[in-house]
């Protein structure tokens, strides 16, 4: 099955561009020029948004916001003329997968592309459980944090993080390992992208922030044996 990609850009040369490579690639494109309009035409069967972070309207970030909080964890890789260390951790921090700058090489972004897609089909095949610790329920499948039944918001960085933590407790985790898990090869990644995730990650655990510990000069690791109930 061909994966389908959706492009958002307000520069219509730069999306016949992508167009054109992309499909050249084997893949299916659709076309959007403002972050409302790929809001209205996106679907279940996109496996990609490629998405410029400065347009008109709703912004990129905004958009990306707007998707986690809505619970769909389609793969996004930003586009922006920006290039600073707060701007890339603000892409990665509101769900981004992949952040290039512009202007960029098409080659490169392919490769990007494929890594992500990759990526995400590999996160696709892991072992599927739902887990318990007292209050606190993490269901991987359905990628869904609850405590006391009361569903918990997470970004698909900071679930995925919780995820590879738990599935492979009491096992330490170092950033460089947690940024090669979750983020790939993605050169502008820096290891306090990793601590600004669990940060925000244990602040929306709550009383069970303590679960996820630093064992300083080593990493991070989970401080508790789950319990696989299905």
């Amino acid at each position: 099955m061909e994966e389908r990609i959706l492009v958002v850009d307000d520069e219509k040369d730069i999306c016949d561009i992508l167009q054109f490579n992309l499909e050249n690639e084997g893949y299916k494109v659709d076309l959007a020029y403002s972050a409302e309009e790929a809001l209205s035409i996106l679907t279940d069967k996109h496996d990609l948004i490629i998405l410029d972070v400065m347009m008109g309207g709703m912004s990129g970030f905004k958009m990306a916001e707007r998707l986690r909080e809505e619970d769909k964890s389609v793969p996004i890789i930003f586009l922006t003329a920006k290039n600073t260390e707060n701007d890339t951790l603000t892409g990665f921090s509101s769900g981004g997968d992949d952040y290039m700058s512009k202007p960029f090489s098409v080659k490169e972004l392919i490769a990007r592309v494929k890594s992500v897609l990759k990526r995400a089909g590999s996160n696709r095949k892991q072992p599927q459980a739902l887990w318990r610790y007292e209050g606190l329920t993490i269901d991987i499948p359905n990628n869904r944090v609850l405590i006391d039944d009361v569903e918990v918001s997470l970004t698909k960085k900071e679930f995925e993080i919780l995820s590879l933590l738990l599935q492979t407790s009491p096992n330490v985790y170092t950033r460089s390992e947690i940024l090669d898990r979750i983020w790939g090869d993605n050169e502008f990644v820096l290891d306090r992208t990793v601590d600004v995730h669990i940060t925000r990650l244990r602040k929306k655990l709550g009383e069970y922030s303590s679960i996820i510990v630093n064992r300083s000069g080593f990493g991070y690791y989970l401080n508790l044996e789950p319990k696989t109930v299905e």
